[in-house]
């Protein structure tokens, strides 16, 4: 009985801890604030460049993120045609950040997604 109530307390805390990719994008790219504008003029809790925004409040969560998942779905299907499988989490950070850079990160987009990744839930 201890184990279980063990295993069952270390499950809870470890998915506490984790997140889905779009809410560690969020933490990630603005500290899951709405109302960030980057250096180049990037909105949303994403972090969105302006000519990529495609419209609606960027401050509204709800609208970024159906506008973040509009833009990453052709690099997500780009990348699945060309590699014959999903993006995992690093890749997918690259995807979004520097997608040219897939196959060959810069050193700042390789360390900028491996935490992104080690922030995401394996369980999405």
């Amino acid at each position: 009985m201890l184990v279980k109530i063990l295993f069952i307390v270390l499950i809870l805390s470890t998915n506490a801890l984790a997140m889905d990719r779009w809410a560690a994008l969020a933490m990630l790219e603005s500290g899951d604030e709405d109302d960030t504008v980057g250096p180049a003029g990037e909105v949303s809790r994403y972090q969105i460049r302006p000519e990529l925004w495609p419209s609606g409040n960027p401050q509204d969560p709800h609208v970024a993120l159906a506008n973040a998942r509009q833009i990453m779905t052709p690099r997500i299907a780009a990348f699945e045609q060309s590699h014959g499988r999903a993006p995992n989490d690093f890749e997918f950070y690259v995807l979004w950040n520097a997608p040219a850079e897939i196959n060959h990160p810069r050193p700042a987009v390789a360390a900028r997604a491996q935490r992104f990744a080690n922030l995401v839930c394996v369980h999405e």
